[in-house]
């Protein structure tokens, strides 16, 4: 129990990350591992028997309820009363300690499944930041250039314009000159 609630508790990450790179690279904690594979394959044998054992009592209390059993007494009911209850105390036992390993087993590769993917989040976040900044100097060089030729065009037209207008005034004032009429129709 105490190794589940270490295992789910709110640890910062840091220190979730430190306690389960240790608990997964460590030789030690490998070697305790194993030991405990081998323990839980004796739980899972174990468990086996108890469950073979609870069925024969079973079979034997209602062998002894119908009648067909040794001689009944008291002393008979109180024994097979208790072999029933151990061996149902030994069955769910057993079945609880396989089921918890089961739970710690997978609870650990969850967590371990979360710490790597958060490791891939924080570096896929730094390098989109990373690519964020250079994208974001690039446009404000982008809209520089943008703004500089929007001024030259802006110059070139007023440029036009002021060319257009002293042609205009040159040419109003060499046909007074010359005396020449212009018909905007005509021409």
């Amino acid at each position: 129990m105490v190794t589940f609630c270490l295992l789910v508790a709110p640890l910062p990450y840091t220190i979730r990350k430190k306690l389960f790179d240790f608990l997964y690279k460590s030789p030690i904690i490998a070697k305790v591992a194993y030991g405990l594979k081998i323990a839980f394959i004796f739980v899972g044998i174990l468990f086996v028997d108890a469950l073979q054992r609870m069925f024969r009592v079973a079979a034997e209390s209602d062998l002894a309820k119908q009648g067909r059993g040794p001689v009944q007494d008291v002393r008979t009911d109180t024994n097979i009363a208790a072999r029933k209850f151990y061996s149902q105390r030994n069955t769910y036992l057993t079945g609880f300690t396989l089921f918890l390993s089961l739970v710690l087993t997978r609870t650990f590769y969850i967590t371990l499944d979360l710490i790597h993917t958060q490791e891939e989040y924080a570096k896929l976040k730094k390098s989109t930041q990373e690519a964020g900044k250079e994208d974001v100097v690039a446009l404000k060089k982008r809209v520089k250039e943008l703004e500089a030729q929007e001024r030259d065009f802006e110059t070139l037209k007023l440029q036009a314009s002021q060319n257009a207008k002293e042609y205009d005034r040159l040419a109003t004032e060499f046909n007074r000159q010359t005396g020449a009429v212009s018909d905007k129709r005509k021409d």
